[in-house]
């Protein structure tokens, strides 16, 4: 039976009452005393020189509190990269200043270049029309190719090339092109990962307040990890002392990753609000969201694949362009590398492998982590890769994989990481279970006597997640640790508060970390409130990000706990007059091994708190842990994914009839929460497989930047799915055996997708080799035509 609590139970999310009531608390809901507003004015061209910024007229308007300007900001910091990536030569990449407001330059549309502050919103943007600016407009760089070219324009004066860094990684080049020389057939794809916006349901707003008898700051923001936020501008931007800086992230709508990073806006309202001594606030606009957060993916690559006469892959290469946009974000760096390089090995056991990547700079909005981040790129590549080999070697696509899969655990890949369990097989036949292959061939006849066109796909994937140990990731180029921590506090009268360093903006947080402490202490999970986004309250942790919350934060939890539980038997031990080695804990009641004698949970907590008879030499008062986690190694959720497709020959319009994803997830918290973060994952990987992109003009303007244009998702544009997490194998380094799943979804989905409707078109006589996402009717329609 189902369990109804406890790990493993499909408990409802408690903090969607608020959320569905309209209870909750996000930034824009806060609202200080004396608060004024900000707005920026953006660069409204992609390329150019500040020639000159007149703010007196709109100084004298009414409201206005104060104009700044990038002079504001000469001798402040800018924004810091939190990755430093080291190029094949053994070089730093290059790394140009990244101001808080526009200073001689500006670089892409949307950058800001004045901030308004004023007693309301209006009076902030009426202000900001009446500033005079002169730009003198330069060639904009935008084409990746075309940046690399001699004589391009250059995107930051001082860096020729518009070359970040020329990376390298992977089995040495000898081995490689022995392994091509040596093959049987080779197969080769040109392909682009479109670039893409996240959008949050909650765009990104920041409210700062200064407090002058203390010298201290508070930042209320949308942030998927306040304490990272504190330290990048505190340290590095500001220069304000930890101690001196709050940060608070309330109810956060939705990340995605973009909201991970530290944003010039932060930065701005926080110096503001110390220069006028007043709260400063700023509330993106949908239109603002497009030209400022930070946009994801914007690869294009050429993979090869070397295999033998008996189909067995023998070597793997790739050549990657990486967009890095107009200035390096929190950590762009490191999405193209070692977030994408070290899982080009895939689910498959190829012996040699080289992975090149070039970041580039161009004068488009920087480009950062997204859902996945770097994960779906990699397994974009490399599954499109396969289904294009199997093709052209006339096998079947499962048959293939199956074939070169890795069968033996641990497995070291040639790109650096040790995959330490795993079960492709497993989630393939579970796969194969869900979607009826015999009946695919009377599915077909059917959509064909329907005139339309029906395809199958599949693919598999595997991804690194709660990035760690911190050792390693340090010698990798990382600037900051990537442990988590974790105080449990036991009250007086049995209740807990667990304060945690991972932010939840939609995990469910606040249900599945006390399904796991009432696990551990046999109590019931209302007893135990989860507090986490405020730098006040927690201890420092690194956020959420990178499907680490539970192997992560979650371990420190677990840690900190069993230290609540070895005290607790000490105290129990005592008030029944026994050794701490014999007691026991079960469903909240303490008992002496092998007798009946026993105390419940309650009574040992009070007396925790009520030290009057026993030895304070032996014991402290209270019971309060902290612990702090470092993995040991990165979690490798795995699964194998597969979709049917009908397309409408005649315009060319994909419709996505069934879905299917096998996942292996490592052991699991709730499978409520888990399904839904497959299901939303789903959602956003279809939404890039066939309508989401990015579009710039040659002159650097944005194209797409607004739901006119962008084309989201929608209820009719997704299926109903059928997922499924049985075939589980523990994560054998953390505590839980967890190993992440809310990215899985996007980064299985792509693939699977386009490799469907490829064999739609193929198989109707289509001689169809790929096509770009999205995957448009337009383009469907194109490839049709030859």
């Amino acid at each position: 039976m189902p369990k109804d609590h406890g790990i493993g139970a499909a408990q409802k999310r408690r903090e969607d009452v608020r959320f569905l009531t309209g209870a909750g608390k996000y930034t824009d809901d806060i609202n200080v005393y004396g608060q004024t507003y900000c707005h920026f004015l953006r660069s409204d061209v992609a390329h150019g020189k500040i020639t000159s910024i007149d703010t007196s007229a709109a100084e004298a308007m009414p409201g206005v509190v104060r104009i700044f300007t990038g002079k504001d900001f000469e001798g402040i910091g800018g924004l810091p990269c939190g990755w430093q990536v080291t190029d094949k030569n053994g070089d730093p990449m290059q790394e140009p200043p990244h101001p808080v407001l526009a200073q001689g330059k500006v670089r892409h549309v949307g950058e800001p270049i004045c901030a308004v502050v004023a007693e309301t919103l209006e009076q902030a943007r009426d202000a900001a029309e009446a500033i005079e600016l002169e730009i003198e407009e330069l060639p904009a760089v935008v084409d990746m190719r075309g940046a690399l070219e001699g004589g391009s324009a250059r995107v930051h004066d001082d860096l020729p090339g518009n070359l970040c860094y020329d990376w390298q990684f992977g089995s040495d080049t000898a081995t490689v092109e022995a392994a091509f020389a040596s093959a049987a057939h080779v197969t080769t794809l040109e392909l682009v990962n479109n670039r893409l916006v996240a959008n949050p349901m909650e765009p990104r707003v920041a409210l700062a307040e200064y407090a002058r008898a203390g010298d201290e700051s508070t930042l209320y923001t949308t942030s998927q990890n306040p304490h990272v936020i504190r330290l990048l501008m505190g340290a590095f931007v500001l220069g304000i002392p930890e101690h001196k800086l709050r940060v608070v992230a309330p109810d956060v709508g939705g990340g995605f990753g973009t909201k991970i990073f530290h944003y010039a806006e932060e930065a701005f309202v926080t110096f503001a609000a110390r220069q006028i001594n007043r709260p400063v606030k700023w509330t993106s606009t949908r239109s603002e969201a497009f030209m400022s957060d930070a946009h994801g993916r914007d690869h294009v690559t050429k993979i090869e694949l070397a295999l033998d006469a008996d189909n067995n892959f023998i070597g793997l290469r790739t050549d990657t362009l990486a967009n890095m946009g107009a200035y390096l974000s929190t950590f762009a760096s490191s999405v193209p590398t070692w977030l994408h390089g070290t899982l080009m090995a895939g689910n498959y056991k190829t012996p040699a492998i080289q992975v090149n990547v070039k970041a580039v700079f161009t004068n488009t909005v920087p480009v950062d982590a997204y859902r996945g981040a770097g994960r779906p790129e990699a397994t974009f590549q490399l599954e499109r890769l396969v289904d294009k080999a199997a093709r052209e070697l006339g096998v079947d696509p499962i048959k293939l994989r199956r074939q070169n899969f890795i069968d033996s655990f641990p497995y070291a890949t040639p790109v650096a990481v040790e995959y330490d369990t795993g079960n492709y097989v497993a989630t393939m036949d579970k796969l194969e279970e869900m979607i009826d292959i015999p009946g695919f061939a009377a599915r077909r006849a059917e959509s064909e006597a329907k005139g339309k066109l029906r395809g199958f796909g599949v693919n598999c994937y595997i991804e690194a997640c709660g990035i760690a140990p911190s050792n390693l990731v340090g010698q990798l180029g990382a600037r900051a640790g990537l442990y988590d921590a974790a105080t449990v506090r036991v009250n007086a009268t049995g209740s807990i508060s667990v304060m945690v360093g991972a932010h939840s903006h939609g995990q469910g947080h606040e249900t599945a970390f006390p399904q796991v402490v009432a696990d551990m202490l046999g109590i019931d999970e209302s007893m135990i409130e989860i507090v986490h986004g405020d730098t006040s309250k927690i201890p420092f942790g690194m956020g959420t990000y990178g499907s680490r919350s539970l192997a992560v934060c979650g371990s420190a939890m677990v840690r900190a706990t069993e230290k609540i539980i070895n005290k607790a038997k000490k105290i129990a031990a005592h008030l029944m007059e026994a050794s701490a080695g014999d007691i026991e804990l079960k469903d909240g009641m303490f008992t002496v091994a092998g007798t009946d004698k026993s105390v419940a949970w309650g009574d040992v907590t009070l007396a925790a708190y009520v030290p009057h008879n026993y030895p304070l030499t032996e014991i402290e008062p209270g019971l309060e842990e902290t612990a702090f986690y470092d993995p040991a190694n990165f979690t490798y959720p795995a699964g194998a994914y597969a979709c049917e497709v009908e397309v409408d020959p005649e315009t060319g319009k994909v419709t996505i009839e069934r879905f299917a994803a096998a996942d292996d997830f490592g052991n699991v918290v709730n499978p409520m929460i888990v399904e839904g973060q497959v299901h939303g994952g789903l959602a956003q990987g279809i939404g890039q497989a066939l309508l989401e992109t990015c579009v710039y003009d040659a002159d650097g303007q944005l194209l797409s930047a607004s739901y006119m244009d962008y084309a989201m998702p929608r209820a009719s544009d997704v299926p109903f799915y059928k997922v499924d997490h049985s075939c589980a194998t523990p994560c054998t380094h953390n505590p839980l055996g967890v190993k992440g799943c809310g990215e899985a979804g996007a980064i299985g989905s792509p693939p699977a997708v386009v490799n469907a409707v490829l064999d739609a078109l193929n198989h109707a006589g289509h001689d169809v080799a790929h096509i770009d996402m999205p995957v448009s009717p337009h383009r469907v329609w194109q490839a049709m035509q030859g």
